[in-house]
């Protein structure tokens, strides 16, 4: 049987979609996602670099996705708590950093924004609190990612405006204090 994040990964390499975010709800609405955990940590980057990708923006998909596999599976569980770092921030951020190829050692500018683009969807997920919502950090992150890749590299990604097909499973949701809160009608 295949594996959770390999089922990912063919799943993004089998898509056509540009919009990050309609990615991410087509895949996280698929039984082997749960809706929370560490797959979040590979998805949620998988989106974002597939969508690129899409877009046209010219690297290796596949070798990308293996790569962000291998970071994903590094971060723990509920290291937004414990870590105080969102897995999904880490995920988009990760992404960039594949498509940079940076690495500790880099002395560009690149190394910067890899770390902007983080500081700047942690800084969204902050704002809107906890407890714990990996499908909404995954919106506010992509979001957030969308922004920053046209801000700073001029790239058009459409981006859908996420109303939460999730909430009647999340057992700690936000409901009216989450952005993204339509009364947990699932799709």
């Amino acid at each position: 049987m295949q594996d959770i994040y390999e089922k990912i990964k063919q799943d993004c390499l089998s898509a056509n979609e540009k919009d990050p975010i309609q990615l991410f709800l087509e895949i996280a609405r698929k039984e082997y996602v749960s809706i929370h955990g560490p797959e979040h940590h590979v998805l949620d980057g998988a989106c974002l670099l597939t969508a690129l990708k899409n877009a046209g923006v010219n690297f290796d998909l596949k070798k990308a996705l293996d790569t962000l596999e291998m970071r994903g599976k590094q971060m723990p569980g509920a290291i937004c708590g414990q870590w105080g770092v969102c897995g999904s921030a880490a995920s988009v951020g990760a992404a960039l950093a594949i498509l940079h190829e940076t690495g500790p050692l880099s002395q560009n500018s690149y190394y910067k924004d890899n770390l902007n683009l983080v500081a700047q969807c942690l800084t969204k997920i902050a704002e809107v609190g906890g407890p714990r919502c990996c499908k909404r950090n995954a919106f506010l992150s992509l979001q957030t990612a969308v922004a920053f890749v046209k801000a700073r590299y001029g790239i058009s990604l459409p981006q859908t405006r996420p109303a939460c097909v999730f909430s009647d499973k999340n057992l700690q949701c936000l409901q009216q204090q989450c952005p993204f809160f339509k009364g947990g009608k699932n799709a």
